[in-house]
């Protein structure tokens, strides 16, 4: 049975042999693969342990706890490892040491079992379930990565959905591939004749072919995610000479209008040379349903000859996107002049009525050290002023001010406020999508004529001359007319009255 995935059926809690997501702050993102261990490991003794600037965290203190837990740093015992590292730090950097004693302090270090991890005093991450965003901003960058606001514009417009096959050419770091495999799941196949929703991925280089291959494997995605060393330029999109029938094609390539004419309904003409006839030409897309199509290309001179190769080999709707993101940040705006001096808060007065009583504040402290200095000196005119600590005989205000915003909750101090990111990411790439109707022949135009018969229709207007519709109009204003009719006598019958009173003339009958 296949390993499902942690980025589409994860467990509720870690366990060893997962990947995950360490926070550790904002849009401070680290993956980790848990380990369960037996005892010491790289000279720690609580196993292996995960090393950042805010603290060690054993792998055995990150196992078995729900996903978005809050961990504490632990105080690790570094043993023989810190013991290698003074011995080290005594050597001469020209005399070899001696590696036998290390090696046999491992050894005994890795006989004895994982020590149990100690809380610190402070320092703390949080461990997050991964998913397709999260592995985005923390994965190794190989080569230029397709970002969140990007993908999840494409997949939307190249309809991806669960069930669909999608090609795309240039993987890269993975990042396009862990999106759309989720996009497209489903379920995993069970056989070659399952056909579930599947992401056709092909790398060129064969070093970042290698290390998306690794990567596949341990996230549990080599069912879903089918990955190739191939280049698509020449060597099209094919399978062992089998159609993966794709509805949705994605090309992050340098040059993608070198591959558009492997993506055709029937043999093109640069397909031609070496063939023998059109029976050797098999098309990758799905002949029963419309093909939607992006390219990523970063250059608008890209764009120029990709849009004129699609034209060219009958693809439409060809539409250009550039996609600019930029992020809001929702805070609180603290703003006065007895706010503490904390980040986000501004020191100055939040309003008139607060302005003025911080200017009759000072006024009446100048006033009160003129006179102490009148009362100390005997006479107005005293000599040169001396810098002294200025006293503070008033301070009910200000302390009652303190007390009352100690009272509140400081998270719900000030008014809510919005404002932009100062670094906005704007241009990424120019993203061009295009749409290739299905396959049409006699055989479809039968079954479309069958299922809608076009000339034999009835009541509708273009069946009819103009004189029956008149007629049909008389017919049914009469049928109206009637059924007023007979809904009076209806009523007149089930509520008799008296009978009417004779009409009034103009003859005097006295």
């Amino acid at each position: 049975m296949v390993q499902a995935s942690p980025f589409l059926n994860p467990e509720p809690r870690t366990t060893p042999g997962v990947l995950a997501i360490a926070l550790l702050s904002r849009d401070n993102y680290q993956p980790i693969t848990l380990e369960q261990s037996s005892g010491a490991v790289d000279g720690y003794a609580e196993g292996a342990t995960l090393n950042t600037r805010f603290g060690s965290f054993p792998h055995s203190t990150l196992l078995d706890i729900p996903w978005g837990s809050q961990v504490r740093a632990s105080a690790v015992d570094t043993g023989s490892r810190g013991r290698r590292k003074r011995k080290l730090e005594q050597t001469d950097e020209d005399t070899p040491a001696a590696s036998n004693n290390d090696e046999e302090s491992e050894n005994v270090s890795r006989g004895t079992p994982a020590k149990q991890a100690v809380v610190a005093s402070s320092g703390f991450i949080h461990i997050l379930r991964p998913t397709p965003e999260l592995w985005t901003s923390s994965l190794p960058h190989r080569t230029q990565v397709v970002y969140t606001p990007d993908y999840s514009y494409v997949l939307h417009r190249i309809r991806a959905r669960p069930g669909t096959r999608i090609i795309e050419a240039g993987a890269g770091s993975g990042s396009f591939s862990h999106a759309s495999a989720r996009a497209v799941y489903n379920g995993y196949p069970t056989g070659p004749s399952d056909r579930k929703g599947k992401v056709f991925s092909f790398e060129f280089h064969k070093p970042r072919y290698e290390k998306m291959q690794e990567e596949l494997q341990s996230h549990g995605l080599e069912g879903i995610v089918e990955l190739t060393h191939r280049d698509v330029y020449g060597e099209g999109f094919l399978l062992n000479g089998e159609s993966p029938k794709a509805t949705a094609v994605f090309l992050d390539l340098p040059a993608p209008w070198e591959a558009l004419h492997h993506l055709s309904r029937r043999k093109p003409k640069k397909a031609i040379a070496g063939e023998n006839g059109d029976s050797a030409w098999v098309s990758p897309l799905d002949p029963e349903q419309s093909v939607h199509i992006c390219t990523f290309s970063p250059c608008i001179e890209q764009v120029t000859r990709t849009v004129e190769e699609l034209r060219s080999l009958g693809w439409i709707d060809v539409d250009m996107v550039e996609i600019s993101h930029r992020r809001i940040n929702i805070q609180r705006d603290r703003i006065g002049i007895s706010v503490p001096n904390e980040r986000g808060a501004n020191q100055s007065p939040a309003d008139v009525a607060e302005a003025l009583a911080r200017l009759k504040d000072i006024n009446k402290r100048a006033a009160e050290y003129q006179r102490l200095q009148f009362q100390t000196n005997g006479q107005n005119d005293t000599e040169m002023d001396v810098d002294a600590p200025e006293p503070r005989l008033d301070k009910n205000q200000s302390e009652e001010a303190a007390s009352t915003e100690d009272d509140d909750k400081p998270w719900a101090q000030g008014r809510l406020c919005h404002r932009t990111e100062g670094d906005i990411r704007t241009h990424t790439s120019y993203l061009v999508f295009a749409v290739l109707p299905r396959e049409w022949d006699e055989e479809a135009e039968a079954a479309a004529f069958a299922k809608w018969p076009c000339g034999k229709e009835s009541k509708t207007i273009g069946s009819l001359d103009k004189i029956a519709r008149k007629q049909e109009r008389r017919d049914f204003l009469q049928g109206k007319k009637k059924q007023k009719q007979d809904k009076k006598e209806k009523k007149r019958a089930e509520n008799p009255g008296p009978s009417d009173p004779p009409q009034a003339t103009g003859v005097n009958t006295e």
